[in-house]
């Protein structure tokens, strides 16, 4: 038994002479400061140019996120207090006053109603057909801002895709130039190539999903507006407003100036057939 215990403790002797030796220790620093973790600006600079682009569109996405969010509020589309108001002036039959408070406070909702009632007195289908094309318009103003999420969406993952072909031409070039020989300039290209793809995705995911949320959050808010149209204009007394102008705007149409040529000619013509009667 003496025999083996001797050889072991050698043995083991030299195994802590050798880890302990400042070779050893040197090659072990060099191998943790090999793995290296690299932060997050690091990894930035290392999907080279389209990273410009793509930083330009990530902040586009949060401006437009927080402006659709606001724009597209019921509290914003419809104020409570506007509600209220309409409301209460809609049941005293002050259309005059209605319309003037329409104009002072503008707001989609407030928008619709005012063109509604300045048509009152042209009867049912000018008051429809008047708030319908209000309406229209308030929803392209609504979506207008959020269309630019959906553009944002397509246009990320392919300035990705671009900064993915780049990388690889500098990879196999590099390859090409130096070999299997230098891996360090290969994986770097590579990693080039990883990073662009994916901020591209990054942005287009959240953009995408802000952009199917908030055009289904406006037309919530403009549903809305749609059932106060139908709740305030029910049973609308317009046979007692036909001919009414109650906007108070200038009214730009008037007779053709023909037919008022017309009419003073023909006032001439009777007044020299008098003429010649006597």
């Amino acid at each position: 038994m003496k025999r083996f215990v001797k050889p072991v403790l050698v043995a083991l002797l030299a195994l802590s002479a050798v880890v302990c030796s400042p070779e050893a220790n040197a090659a072990e620093e060099k191998a943790a400061a090999a793995v290296h973790n690299k932060t997050l600006w690091e990894q930035i600079h290392e999907g080279g140019w389209v990273m410009i682009p793509i930083g330009i569109c990530s902040v586009l996405t949060v401006y437009l996120c927080g402006d659709g969010w606001i724009r597209t509020s019921q509290k914003r589309t419809s104020p409570p207090v506007y509600e209220t108001e309409l409301k209460r002036l809609f049941r005293e039959g002050d259309y005059v006053g209605a319309y003037n408070f329409c104009k002072s406070n503008p707001a989609p909702m407030t928008n619709v109603f005012r063109s509604g009632i300045g048509m009152l007195g042209e009867g049912k289908s000018a008051v429809e057909e008047a708030m319908v094309g209000t309406m229209h318009q308030e929803s392209s103003k609504l979506n207008s801002y959020i269309s630019y999420l959906s553009v944002i969406g397509v246009c990320t993952p392919m300035i990705g895709l671009l900064g993915t072909v780049t990388g690889m031409i500098k990879a196999f070039a590099n390859l090409g130039t130096s070999g299997i020989g230098d891996p360090s300039g290969l994986s770097a290209a590579i990693g080039e190539v990883l990073i662009a793809t994916a901020s591209g995705l990054l942005i287009a995911i959240p953009a995408f999903t802000m952009f199917y949320f908030l055009r289904s959050r406006a037309s919530h808010s403009l549903h809305h507006i749609q059932d106060l149209m139908q709740e305030m204009f029910r049973k609308m007394p317009y046979d007692h407003m036909s001919g009414l102008h109650i906007s108070g705007e200038e009214v730009f149409a008037s007779m053709p100036n023909w037919i008022e040529h017309h009419e003073e000619a023909h006032v001439q013509d009777a007044g020299h057939e008098e003429v010649a009667a006597h």
